[in-house]
């Protein structure tokens, strides 16, 4: 990385967490758990979703992007990572708040696993009844 300072977030979607910094003044290097962004997130769906708050700043290419993800799989700590961008993007400049927010890039997904309730076979499933 260019410079040593850097300005840090957190995203988080289901069990997935990315802690990212973003070093302004950077050549637009984007690494996940030491390694390039294209080695990390196979899928270029995957890739290109983590990156969009990049993209609809402008900033691909002028920032350098350090991220570190656990737990969850690949799709939640993309969505991870999203946020954590987007949250560090607007620690650096207050002005793309409003299109990052426009485009749902600061809205945190709630939505985790429910927990399985004992007496059933899951969350909701029941036991198989049969009539006859």
């Amino acid at each position: 990385m260019p410079e040593t300072t850097y300005i840090q977030a957190l995203g988080r979607r289901k069990s997935a967490i990315a802690q990212v910094r973003i070093y302004p003044g950077g050549s637009g290097k984007v690494t996940v758990n030491g390694r390039e962004v294209k080695e990390y997130f196979k899928l270029e769906t995957e890739r290109n979703n983590a990156l969009l708050p990049l993209q609809e700043v402008g900033r691909m290419d002028s920032v350098d992007v350090s991220v570190r993800a656990i737990g969850g799989g690949m799709r939640g700590q993309s969505d991870a990572v999203k946020l954590g961008i987007a949250r560090a993007l607007v620690k650096e400049n207050d002005a793309f708040k409003t299109a990052l927010k426009t485009k749902g890039y600061l809205s945190r997904d709630a939505r985790i696993k429910e927990r399985k309730k004992f007496g059933l076979r899951g969350a909701r499933r029941s036991r198989q009844w049969r009539k006859r």
